[in-house]
C-alpha cells in the first residue's frame, strides 16, 4: 500500500522492536516516527533509524504548561512556586498537566499546599490526582508501562533502589543492595537509564526523581518481601559504614578508628589512594550520608545506627557544617542508649558537643561534655574522661571563662600524658596556649604555643600544625613582628587550602585580614576579610562572619572612611548581641564607639558606657586593660 506513496506514519508507545519492524514501508519516501520507553536498539542497527533522546521539559516550557492549562482559573502564580512545582513534577508533561489541572480545579488552593503535598514522597500520587477515577492513576500507569517491561532482575534491582536512603547513588551502593556483581549490577543500570527509570549523571553515579523513587518505593513494599527489603537495607548500611571508616583513615588520620566486624556487603567497601579521593568522596555522598543514620534508626537496626553515626561524623566533608549531623548524631546517641554501648554514648555526646559549639549552642554543648564526662568517670574510660575535659575546656574558652578552661585543658593534658597519648596532649597545650593569648599573658602563650607546634610538626599532624601556626601568627602581631606573623598564617591557609577545609580557611583569614591591616594593606585586608565573611556565610557560622564584619569596619576606619567603618560595627554588634557574646558585643561597641567619635560624640559616649556595662565580670588582664582604656576615653570626654 504504501510502496508508491509519501507517508508519515507515526508508531506511538512501542514496546518491543518486532512489534515496529512488520509496519515499517519497504521502499519509498515515507517517513516513521517511532515513539517508545525503550531504546529499540535493534531499529538502529538494522533498520537505520536514528535515535532521539527526549529529556523532561526545559524549565521555561515547564512553566509555560502550567501556565497555558491554569490560566484564566487562578491569578498569577509566583514564578519562583511554578519552578518549584515544575521541579517536583520532575518537568514531565503528564505529570505537570494532572498537578495544573488540580491547581486550576481549585483556584483558591495556595500553591504552597501543592508544593507542600508533592513535598511528602508518601502522598505524590494522592497529591498528582485530580479525583477523577481515569487521571487518578495515570502517572502510575506511566510508570508501570516501563516497569512492567523490564527483566526481572532489572525490575528488582530498580525496586531495590527504592529502599537506598538518598536520591542519588554509585554503582557499588547499588550492587551492594541487590547484591549482584559490578559487572551485572552495571548492566542492570544500563537497563533501567535505556527505560527512563534511572538517570545517569556521571559515570558510575545515578539518580531518579523523587516521584520514580516513590513509585520504586511503593514496588518494593509490594513485590519484595519483607525479609528481603531489610536485609538490602544492611547490606547498604554496611557497605556505607566501611567505606566511611576508609575514608576517615585519611579525613581525619588522629580519630581511632572503629572497631568494625566484617563487611557483609556482596562488593568489598572503597578503598582510598589519598586524602582528596576519600574527600571527593565524602563530599559527593554528603546528601546520602546524612540519612542513613535515620534510614537505620527506622529499621530497628540500633548497632549499624550507633556506628553510622561516629563513623560518618569523623569521615565528614572537611567543609561540610557540623550542623548539618546533628540529627544523625541524636538519633545514634539514641541508638547506643538503647544498645547500651557507653562508649559510643560517651563518643557521640562528645561529637555532638562540638557540633552543637561550633555554632555557639554553648549551653546544649557543655550538656553534652559534661554528660560525657561523668559517663566516662563512672566506667572508667580516663582517654574518653580526658577528651570530654578538653571539650568542656573550649566552651569554657569560648565563652571566656579562660580560668576555667587553663583548669580543664591542664588536666586533661595531664591525662592524655598518663594514657601515652602524645597528639591529644599536644592539643590540649595548643589550647592553653590560646587561653593564654586570649587572656593577654603573652611570654606565656608563647612558651605554650611553641611546645605544641614542634610537638604537633614531630607528630606530622597537619590540622594540629596549622591551629599552633595560627597561635603563633596572632602573638607576632601582637608583638608586632608582622614578617613572622605573615609567613606563621600563610603556612596555616597552606595547610587549610590542602585539607579543603574552608572551616579553617575562613577563620585563619581573619588573622591574614588584621595582619594586612595592621601592616597598611587595606585592599589585601578587605579582600580577606569579604572572604572569611562568605565562607561563615555558606557554613552558617554567624559569629565568625561578624568577626569579618568587625575588621572590616577596622579596615575602613584606618582609610578614615567612618560611616562605613560604623555601618560593618553596627551590623557586627547586632549578632553577637542576639548570640549573647557579651565579651565580642563589648569589643564591636568599643570599635563602633571609636567610628563615630568625632561625627557624634554623644552617641560614642553611650557606645562606650553601655560596652562598660558588658565588661564588668572580666578579670584576665586583657578585659582589664580594655576596660581601664574605655575608662579613660569616658573621662576624657565628661
Amino acid at each position: 500500500m504504501l510502496a508508491e506513496r509519501r507517508v508519515l506514519i507515526l508508531l506511538d508507545n512501542a514496546a518491543t522492536v518486532s512489534q515496529v519492524r512488520p509496519l515499517l514501508p519497504g521502499t519509498g519516501t515515507s517517513l516513521v516516527v517511532v515513539t517508545s520507553r525503550n531504546r529499540l536498539s535493534g531499529l538502529t542497527v538494522r533498520d537505520g533509524a536514528r535515535r532521539l533522546t527526549l529529556g523532561t521539559l526545559p524549565e521555561p516550557e515547564a512553566i509555560a504548561l502550567l501556565r497555558a492549562v491554569t490560566s484564566g482559573y487562578r491569578p498569577g502564580d509566583d514564578e519562583g512556586k511554578l519552578t518549584e512545582l515544575s521541579r517536583l513534577c520532575a518537568r514531565l508533561p503528564l505529570a505537570l498537566r494532572i498537578a495544573a489541572e488540580r491547581a486550576a480545579s481549585q483556584p483558591h488552593m495556595r500553591i504552597d499546599d501543592l508544593i507542600s503535598d508533592l513535598r511528602d514522597e508518601s502522598a505524590l500520587w494522592d497529591a498528582l490526582s485530580t479525583g477523577i477515577d481515569e487521571e487518578a492513576e495515570a502517572v502510575h500507569s506511566v510508570f508501570a508501562w516501563s516497569y512492567r517491561a523490564l527483566p526481572e532482575s532489572s525490575a528488582r534491582l530498580f525496586r531495590l533502589l527504592g529502599i537506598h536512603p538518598g536520591p542519588e547513588f554509585s554503582l557499588h551502593a547499588a550492587a551492594a543492595l541487590g547484591e549482584f556483581s559490578l559487572s551485572r549490577t552495571r548492566q542492570l543500570l544500563d537497563d533501567l537509564v535505556g527505560a527512563h527509570l534511572l538517570e545517569q549523571t556521571a559515570p558510575d553515579r545515578f539518580q531518579f526523581h523523587d516521584l520514580l523513587r516513590a513509585f520504586a518505593t511503593g514496588q518494593a513494599q509490594s513485590d519484595e518481601p519483607v525479609e528481603q527489603r531489610n536485609a538490602a537495607l544492611h547490606r547498604v548500611l554496611d557497605w556505607y559504614l566501611h567505606t566511611a571508616d576508609a575514608a576517615q583513615s585519611w579525613l581525619r588520620p588522629a580519630e581511632q578508628r572503629s572497631l568494625l566486624a566484617a563487611s557483609t556487603a556482596s562488593v568489598p567497601p572503597l578503598v582510598f589512594a589519598d586524602y582528596d579521593a576519600a574527600a571527593d568522596w565524602a563530599d559527593r555522598e554528603h546528601t546520602t550520608l546524612l540519612r542513613l543514620v535515620p534510614a537505620a534508626v527506622s529499621a530497628g537496626i540500633d548497632t549499624l545506627a550507633w556506628q553510622l553515626a561516629e563513623a560518618l561524623w569523623k569521615a565528614r566533608y572537611p567543609s561540610a557544617p557540623g550542623s548539618d549531623w546533628n540529627d544523625s548524631m541524636r538519633a545514634g546517641l539514641a541508638a547506643a542508649e538503647r544498645a547500651d554501648e557507653p562508649g559510643a554514648q560517651i563518643r557521640l555526646l562528645n561529637f555532638l558537643g562540638m557540633a552543637y559549639r561550633e555554632y555557639r549552642r554553648l549551653d546544649e554543648g557543655m550538656e553534652c561534655h559534661r554528660r560525657a564526662r561523668e559517663l566516662a568517670h563512672g566506667t572508667a574510660m580516663p582517654f574518653e574522661e580526658a577528651r570530654s575535659l578538653n571539650l568542656i575546656g573550649l566552651i569554657h574558652l569560648e565563652s571566656r571563662r579562660l580560668d576555667l578552661a587553663a583548669d580543664h585543658f591542664e588536666r586533661a593534658a595531664a591525662m592524655f600524658r598518663a594514657a601515652d597519648e602524645p597528639h591529644r596532649a599536644a592539643m590540649a597545650l595548643s589550647n592553653i596556649a590560646s587561653t593564654r593569648l586570649d587572656a593577654g599573658r603573652l611570654p606565656e602563650a608563647e612558651e605554650a604555643a611553641q611546645q605544641a607546634l614542634a610537638a604537633h610538626r614531630a607528630l606530622n599532624n597537619e590540622r594540629s600544625v596549622g591551629n599552633a601556626l595560627y597561635i603563633v601568627a596572632e602573638l607576632r602581631r601582637e608583638q608586632g613582628e608582622l614578617t613572622a606573623a605573615r609567613d606563621a598564617i600563610d603556612e596555616a591557609l597552606d595547610i587549610a587550602l590542602n585539607l579543603r577545609s574552608h572551616v579553617l580557611e575562613g577563620f585563619w583569614l581573619l588573622t591574614l585580614g588584621d595582619i594586612q591591616r595592621v601592616a597598611g594593606q587595606c585592599g589585601d585586608a578587605l579582600t580577606s576579610y569579604q572572604r572569611s565573611a562568605k565562607l561563615h556565610r555558606r557554613l552558617g557560622d554567624r559569629s565568625r562572619e561578624a568577626l569579618a564584619w568587625r575588621g572590616t569596619g577596622q579596615t575602613y576606619a584606618a582609610m578614615e572612611r567612618y560611616d562605613e567603618a560604623a555601618a560593618f560595627h553596627r551590623q557586627a554588634a547586632a549578632v553577637h548581641e542576639q548570640l549573647g557574646d557579651a565579651w565580642q558585643h563589648a569589643v564591636e561597641l568599643d570599635h563602633l564607639a571609636a567610628a563615630v567619635d568625632a561625627a557624634d560624640p554623644q552617641a560614642a559616649r553611650a557606645h562606650w558606657t553601655e560596652a562598660l556595662s558588658h565588661l564588668a565580670t572580666y578579670t584576665d588582664p586583657r578585659a582589664v586593660a580594655v576596660r581601664s582604656r574605655i575608662e579613660g576615653r569616658l573621662a576624657d570626654s565628661a
